[in-house]
């Protein structure tokens, strides 16, 4: 293993004159906010790969020149959480991304499988995967646990180069290109707004805009809290002790102690304090929930289907994974959106999306529809 900061740098400097590495990181995430880093696995070649241990090199800013070269390309599978972790320890926004599992749907394949699965179906070749439940920054690691760690890059060359020229064959390398540029977005790997967090707090249902300004502050300190001591939310606040405040705004540390899951003594002033900036927001400041036009139910069931199958249509002619092209759930929002829906809250309304299903996905949800008389409830029967 790469175990000093001198052999990663040498590492470093014989990996900038690659055109191509393959990455990987093996981590653990339990009871942290952030996951804790054990090894980050670095092929230059199939047969020039390596494990760099993270626990012994405290230090990874030395990977930052290779992630961001533009010149280098970094092959990943599913690469966003990998790349965010490493941006989170190196401080670099990688470039020059190329996703397995990304070009995997433009190659008339599963864009879910595993690595597993992806080298079973490109190369032939099949992964003990019997050390997947390893403590990765526990030492020593054991023969196996390390042999298990580079099979997940030393074959990532071969299978880009299978992947690219079946893409190719089927003439969607444009579209590939496209869709990995979308990788090079800094945005992708910066920690989210800590004021936008609310919008995720589960079970709030119905709320006033006063309820959601005090849920804002409260969720965003949260946030923050939990990033802070590097614990999950829920260690700091459960989502349903921030609706009990955000529904019953305490005034003070004895109202406080009615709430349960919360430390009054250690964070009540500060939780009070958020409660106070929500309540006294001006109204016109306060948040508000979108409100979508409603919709019959029968009527969205109806484009729904019509637009799934014209999904499963087109991405079948065009030898593309449709889950890739677009989930169900995206489907129907852009079906309750219609007419409100626009490019940037749609990525059905960009780019190979668009060209591919976007465009009659649209038409199909904002055609003028009515409720069918005497069609049958698809939920009863009648």
């Amino acid at each position: 293993m790469i175990d000093t900061p001198q052999a990663l740098a040498e590492l470093v400097q014989r990996a900038l004159r690659q055109d191509c590495v393959a990455l990987d990181t093996e981590f653990v995430w339990n009871r942290t906010y952030y996951p804790k880093l054990g090894v980050v696995q670095l092929a230059l070649a199939a047969d020039d790969c390596h494990l760099i241990d993270t626990v012994a090199i405290e230090d990874l800013s030395p990977l930052a020149p290779l992630l961001e070269d533009p010149n280098i390309v970094l092959i990943l599978h599913d690469a966003v959480q990998d790349l965010t972790i490493l941006r989170q320890t190196t401080g670099a926004f990688p470039r020059n991304i190329f996703d397995t599992r990304c070009a995997a749907g433009f190659a008339n394949m599963s864009s879910t499988s595993s690595l597993a699965e992806l080298l079973e179906n490109t190369i032939g070749v099949s992964l003990d995967k019997t050390e997947t439940r390893t403590d990765w920054v526990q030492r020593p690691l054991s023969d196996e646990q390390l042999a298990y760690a580079i099979d997940d890059v030393c074959y990532m060359h071969e299978v880009r180069e299978v992947l690219l020229k079946r893409v190719e064959e089927i003439g969607r390398s444009e579209w590939l290109a496209e869709e990995l540029s979308a990788y090079d977005n800094p945005s992708l790997y910066e920690e989210r707004d800590p004021r936008e967090q609310y919008h995720r707090v589960k079970g709030v249902g119905r709320a006033s805009p006063r309820e959601f300004a005090v849920l804002r502050e409260l969720a965003a300190w949260r946030e923050q809290e939990a990033r802070r001591r590097d614990r999950p939310r829920s260690h700091v606040l459960t989502d349903e002790t921030l609706v009990y405040l955000a529904r019953h705004k305490p005034q003070s540390i004895e109202d406080l102690r009615q709430a349960r899951g919360l430390n009054a003594q250690r964070d009540g002033e500060r939780i009070l304090e958020q409660i106070r900036i929500g309540l006294e927001l001006p109204d016109e400041e306060c948040p508000r929930r979108t409100r979508r036009r409603r919709y019959d139910e029968e009527i969205i069931e109806r484009k729904l289907s019509e637009s799934m199958d014209h999904l499963r249509k087109r991405s079948g002619e065009a030898q593309i994974d449709a889950p890739f092209v677009a989930a169900r759930a995206e489907i129907r929002n852009l079906v309750l959106d219609a007419g409100d829906a626009t490019p940037e809250t749609h990525r059905l309304l960009r780019g190979w999306r668009l060209d591919l299903v976007g465009a009659e996905l649209h038409r199909i949800a904002t055609r003028p529809d009515e409720p069918q008389a005497n069609a049958l409830n698809p939920r009863t029967g009648f």
